[in-house]
């Protein structure tokens, strides 16, 4: 009887995974240029051209970037011992964003990589700061955990707006925050592969996360250096969020979404969840990226609006739900 509850559990995720093909498949020909079977092979060439420089490295770099914040956000979650935090709940994006904007103002030249890196180590030291400040402040209702980290995020963009406007770049900041995969083109993704590889990286530490997940004094006891598995942690979430963020700019809410949803099916081993963690980040973020090329054809919602809509009212659910104090 528990092997069948079990096995019944996990159908929704098995359905799901099993329609991430087909989504990546309509992905390909969903888009106001005119691609699909019967034109892929005409004589000009365009539609194979439009598919081959646009629309395979948009549906690959989709893939990448939610199976890598869903992942970021479940080691979030796991560090923080907390299931409202994630990158954009926790100043980790708006620390990423104020990265970005300090390399514009200062050196605009550097190649991506190295902007992506300034980004990583700013979101590396927001992330710190938001664990540092919980872990002072007598916190005596987990709902204030992402409260603390929601006002930090909004400090820092504070800031970032403030020099934006100060020195007239509010625009580009705009364009680097609001998260959309229009512009993504062959040539222009190719830099989401290191959160693939840190997706990886995720999961050969994955028993580590959970131990750590236990606490410090837990994690200690057992012959771990908590240590050196937080920082593991915060250098993976803060390179996958600032590869994320150069790329295509802020996806909010999608690692509170799916790790929650994961979880609430088949619990906090990492070892086992992280691979449904990652497939349905990359799924949720397809279907969200079809609804926003539709919804308006033949113009685009930007997946950054998508999916927050979603995100917040997921979120609300959580915070609202009986169980939300106990989580």
């Amino acid at each position: 009887m528990p092997r069948a509850s079990r096995d019944w559990s996990q159908a929704p995720l098995v359905l799901c995974a099993l329609s991430i093909p087909l989504l990546a498949f309509a992905s390909l020909f969903v888009g106001v240029s005119d691609v699909s079977l019967t034109t892929l092979f005409g004589d000009d060439g365009r539609a194979l051209q439009v598919l081959l420089i646009s629309r395979i490295p948009r549906t690959i770099a989709l893939v990448l970037a939610g199976a890598g914040m869903a992942v970021a956000g479940t080691i979030m979650q796991m560090m923080a011992r907390n299931r409202f935090v994630e990158p954009s709940t926790a100043g980790t994006v708006e620390s990423a964003t104020l990265g970005i904007l300090t390399v514009m103002l200062f050196a605009p030249g550097l190649p991506v990589i190295a902007k992506a890196a300034v980004a990583a180590t700013f979101a590396m030291a927001g992330t710190s700061l938001f664990l540092a400040i919980i872990r002072r402040i007598p916190l005596h209702s987990i709902l204030l955990v992402p409260l603390v980290g929601i006002m930090l995020g909004g400090v820092i963009n504070a800031v970032s707006t403030f020099f934006a406007y100060r020195f007239d770049m509010l625009q580009s900041l705009g364009a680097w925050t609001s998260g959309d995969f229009s512009g993504v083109l062959r040539g222009r993704y190719e830099l989401l592969w290191i959160s693939f590889a840190l997706t990886v990286v995720a999961y050969i530490a994955a028993g580590r996360f959970t131990v750590a997940g236990m606490g410090d004094d837990f994690t200690t006891n057992i012959g771990l250096n908590y240590r050196r598995i937080v920082a593991l942690g915060l250098a993976i979430v803060s390179m996958v969020t600032a590869v994320v963020v150069v790329t295509v700019g802020m996806i909010p809410f999608l690692g509170l979404i799916i790790p929650n949803v994961v979880s609430m099916m088949l619990g906090d081993n990492l070892k086992r969840s992280l691979p449904w963690v990652a497939t349905l980040g990359a799924g949720f973020v397809l279907a969200c990226d079809i609804v926003g090329r539709l919804i308006l054809y033949p113009y685009e919602v930007p997946i950054g609006t998508v999916v927050g809509v979603v995100g917040s009212v997921f979120f609300l659910y959580l915070l609202l739900r009986k169980n939300a104090r106990v989580a």
